[in-house]
């Protein structure tokens, strides 16, 4: 290293330090934070309005035409058994058809009631006609509220005594699965939201020729890195805003969300190794789009060139996701090796397994590749960038406010 020019670690830290303030105290960055709220209010206005729809939907009620004593029957025992049936058969209700309906198929298919089904006959030997899909799942609970009504001497219905059992294997199982999937569509949505921020600075700054100058006075793999751990900084700063106030939502409205089974490295580690693994995954995305940022000169070529990228990390979701189910095969080691996906399969293997020395190679796998996709992005910028050859080997700045007096100077 010549005399007073810069470490890569260095300088790294003076590009990481210059990018989170100025992306951080900006008021694009506000907006940015409130950016997510719209579609979170949007879809649980939505979400509260389709229970709403969907709970008035299933109010279906079966008719029961007979005569009046067995009609009264029927709706008798089902008021008896219908603590013990569930919501395995809707309410039965009395009716009447009208004088002009010969049958209640015509009555059904006319669509001159609000009755889901119709049951006809008597108590011993009823009929009830609907469509095909219902009548399949209505056709045994509807034969013992029958035989409750055609009974002289009501049966007893024994208590079932019950011995409950915290968990068992295949509960537990199913559990860490269920919590495994929802740290992946986490993961996978964070990373997909906040990565594009590390284009559209790069993008910027090759626009005011910015980019240039801080090349010419520190190594490009170091200002490749500085700007992946700003960007890095600025999104787990917008995560701890966000995590808070759903944390707030959260408290609020405890009893009404659904919780997840206990990970099986405890949840204190599994929130740890969480954040790790945004950071691997961020980092792995992000210096891919590092790499196509300094390729695109307009906003319109970042978007042409990027999408590739996403669709093809939409896929490596998708293959995490698969993986999920058979950690032990080969395709799990797959997910486990390839650098992509292996954030998401290791994320899920710590819902799903106490285990911890697996992410200790995981981790150092993916920092190793995270390290030379900085390398090939920094490369192929200097090769098809900085077509004029290598930076010159002149004093480098050796404080951040130097390097902002030239980027100054640059811009204008």
């Amino acid at each position: 290293m010549s005399a007073g020019r810069l470490s890569h670690l260095q300088a790294a830290w003076v590009i990481a330090r210059r990018d989170f303030v100025a992306v951080l105290f900006s008021r694009a960055f506000f907006f940015f934070l409130l950016g997510p709220l719209f579609p979170l209010v949007v879809g649980a206005m939505a979400g509260g309005i389709g229970q709403k729809v969907a709970s008035e939907a299933n109010q279906s009620d079966i008719g029961v035409v007979m005569a009046p004593a067995d009609s009264k029957a029927m709706v008798a025992a089902y008021r008896e058994l219908a603590p013990r049936l569930g919501t395995t058969l809707p309410r039965l209700v009395e009716m009447e058809l009208p004088g002009d309906v010969a049958d209640p198929e015509q009555f059904l298919r006319e669509r001159r009631g609000e009755a889901a089904a119709i049951v006809t006959g008597t108590p011993a030997t009823p009929v009830l006609t609907g469509p095909p899909e219902a009548i399949g799942n209505w056709r045994g609970p509807l034969s013992l509220v029958a035989a409750s009504a055609a009974s002289a001497d009501k049966p007893s219905y024994p208590e079932v005594a019950t011995v409950a059992v915290a968990t068992s294997a295949a509960k537990e199982r199913a559990g860490r699965i269920l919590t495994a999937q929802a740290g992946q569509m986490l993961l996978f949505l964070l990373t997909m939201l906040l990565a594009g921020m590390v284009l559209s600075n790069l993008v910027e700054e090759k626009g005011n020729k910015i980019i240039e100058v801080l090349a010419a006075a520190i190594p490009l793999d170091a200002l490749f890195m500085g700007k992946l751990f700003a960007m890095l900084g600025v999104s787990i700063v917008g995560i701890a805003v966000w995590g808070s106030v759903g944390g707030m939502l959260a408290a609020l409205g405890s009893g009404a969300l659904p919780s997840l089974p206990e990970p099986g490295v405890g949840w204190p580690l599994f929130f740890v190794l969480g954040v790790i693994y945004f950071a691997m995954a961020y980092l792995l995305l992000g210096s891919i789009f590092l790499a196509i940022g300094s390729l695109a000169n307009t906003v319109r070529e970042v978007q042409t060139l990027s999408m590739p990228v996403t669709m093809a990390q939409l896929m490596v979701f998708f293959f995490a996701s698969y993986a999920l189910s058979q950690p032990d095969s080969w395709v799990g080691f797959a997910a486990d090796v390839f650098p992509l996906s292996s954030p998401f399969a290791m994320l899920a293997l710590a819902a799903q397994s106490e285990r911890l020395a697996p992410h200790a190679l995981a981790l150092a796998w993916q920092a190793l590749w995270v390290y030379l996709f900085v390398r090939a992005g920094a490369a192929l910028f200097r090769r098809r960038v900085m077509k004029s050859g290598p930076a010159r080997a002149g004093r480098a700045p050796g404080t951040f406010s130097d390097l902002l007096r030239k980027t100054r100077r640059a811009a204008g």
